[in-house]
């Protein structure tokens, strides 16, 4: 029967603000615990959609509930928690392809080959068997301002106004990259089309 009244408990539930609110002025463990029971699963995709590096998003989803907590004090109670928290988490995946670019740097002065982030594992490819692989080896290869604006608005349903608050940028800018950014997704997309395979020959029946 407990089953039966989740819903109804679901109606009490403290809201992200709430929590977050007795996180900021109280570094409330509960509440803490209870933001990131709700959210680490979409910062982990999001990590991954980002770097295309399964571990590296189990480790940003980690640094981004460091770095929930340990700027608390930065939150605005006037605005919405998941603002918040995608700016964060976007903001690491940032430092992430930076230190990414500083290595392949000192890999080429140094004569040395870059290594790729590695592939995703095939349980890794089961669990997120939504995402077609052309379009994740597509995403991979479009600049990180495009794909963030992509995986924010397709992937994790925001809409052009909340993308543009995460991003801290004018609404127009948001609508403009997500243009640019379809527009160069079609050509990646149509490499990766897999060639249907001839048909064999039939002959008819008279």
């Amino acid at each position: 029967m407990t089953h039966l009244f989740q819903p109804l408990q679901r109606l009490f539930d403290p809201s992200d603000e709430q929590l977050m609110w007795r996180l900021q002025h109280g570094s409330d463990p509960a509440a803490f615990d209870q933001l990131v029971h709700r959210w680490r699963e979409p910062v982990r995709r999001l990590g991954f959609r980002m770097t295309g590096d399964h571990h590296r998003a189990e480790d940003l989803a980690q640094e981004t509930f460091s770095r929930i907590f340990a700027k608390r004090a930065d939150y605005r109670p006037d605005s919405r928690f998941s603002t918040f928290l995608w700016r964060v988490a976007l903001n690491l995946c940032h430092d992430e392809f930076r230190r990414r670019s500083r290595r392949r740097e000192l890999s080429l002065d140094e004569d040395e080959p870059f290594n790729e982030a590695p592939e995703p594992s095939p349980a890794v490819q089961l669990e997120l068997s939504e995402c077609a692989d052309s379009v994740r080896h597509a995403l991979q290869r479009l600049p990180e301002h495009y794909r963030a604006v992509v995986i924010l608005r397709h992937y994790e349903g925001l809409k052009l106004r909340e993308i543009a608050e995460v991003l801290e940028v004018p609404e127009g800018t948001v609508k403009s990259r997500m243009a640019e950014a379809l527009d160069r997704l079609a050509p990646l997309l149509a490499e990766f089309k897999p060639v249907a395979p001839a048909r064999p020959k039939t002959v008819p029946v008279l």
